[in-house]
């Protein structure tokens, strides 16, 4: 079933708030950030998402689509997600995503 803003999806969190990428030891993740369990990314992997607005590590996360992050560069795109009482600007986004989107070439849909 294809998701949409505004749609609610339960992220499973696997970088939660302080934590490091596993791979790249210097990237510091200053939001929570997992994956849709049963939904298919481009990459074949599980959606990814960002959760905004919970300003503390989490394990899982039900919370409300208010973005796509469409990269131009790369074949995956991510998803934000936040509590339904919450909302965002783009440019607040785009703050929030800057730790790792840096290294795209990105877009915030809404």
């Amino acid at each position: 079933m294809k998701k949409k803003i505004g749609d609610i999806v339960t992220v499973t969190v696997d970088r939660p708030l302080g934590s490091r990428h596993p791979e790249y030891k210097s990237m510091l993740y200053p939001v929570n950030y997992g994956y849709v369990k049963g939904i298919s990314a481009p990459d074949g992997e599980e959606q990814d998402a960002y959760i905004l607005g919970v300003n503390k590590a989490v394990e899982e996360f039900t919370g409300k689509i208010i973005a796509v992050v469409h990269r131009l560069d790369d074949v995956e795109d991510k998803w934000v997600v936040c509590p339904e009482n919450l909302s965002f600007s783009k440019e607040e986004i785009s703050a929030q995503i800057r730790f790792a989107e840096q290294y795209y070439q990105s877009e915030i849909v809404m």
